[in-house]
């Protein structure tokens, strides 16, 4: 229950800001209140679901500042350990990920399809020098991202000039491991995560709460 109703507003089918009662929720899913307001509470707890007085609740809102601040610890980790990475990284782990980066071009296969694909290609590019804590770490920071990811490159998966630079950013990432070079690929990584950070804010932008905590999305409401 509590990962279905997850699914559900990281995918964007719940969208951020959308006032729902849990009756209709628990009608929608088939199953009786109680679960239902039990799911909601586990996910309140990870900041996905704002309470409401009564029995309604609504989804927690995209707030921007948070997405830069989730870059901004990935930009603290990612590069320089990529900068090792790519002394040690076997070649043919290499032409793994490169025919991996290909599949994200596929105009047939949305972000939400390649999402975990996308993760595991990072993480493998990394994985010869990260610890157990960095492992724990970075899949923190990303879960973190995964709804603001998700919603706003899904906003861009009808654009079929956007798969081919999903493809072609990821095989630049491996042209830049290939040269050993660290300061090169630091310098790759870094870029990286500047273009995704910027395209996902510029997609996201219309979900953004105002200090007064309405939606700048019409139609749409959210405490902030």
């Amino acid at each position: 229950m509590t990962a279905e109703i997850r699914r559900a507003i990281i995918s964007g089918s719940l969208e951020p800001g959308q006032e729902f009662s849990l009756r209709e929720l628990a009608g929608h899913l088939g199953v009786s209140f109680i679960p239902v307001r039990e799911a909601l509470r586990s996910l309140e707890t990870e900041g996905l679901v704002l309470a409401r007085p009564g029995r309604s609740a609504a989804v927690a809102p995209v707030h921007l500042d948070d997405l830069h601040g989730i870059y901004r610890l990935r930009h603290r980790l990612e590069p320089e350990m990529a900068s090792r990475s790519c002394q040690v990284i076997a070649s043919d782990v290499l032409d793994d990920l490169e025919r991996e980066a290909a599949s994200f071009g596929r105009e047939d296969l949305g972000v939400d399809e390649i999402y975990e694909a996308h993760q595991a290609f990072h993480l493998a590019l990394l994985a010869p020098v990260a610890t157990e804590w960095d492992i724990r770490t970075l899949t923190t920071l990303w879960r973190a991202a995964e709804r603001y990811i998700r919603i706003g490159f899904r906003a861009l998966d009808p654009q079929p000039q956007e798969h081919r630079r999903r493809e072609h950013a990821h095989e630049d990432l491996i042209t830049a491991f290939r040269t050993r070079d660290p300061q090169a690929v630091e310098q790759a990584v870094s870029q990286h995560l500047e273009r995704n950070e910027e395209l996902a804010r510029s997609a996201l932008s219309r979900y953004e709460t105002g200090g007064d905590g309405t939606s700048s999305e019409p139609g749409r409401t959210a405490s902030g």
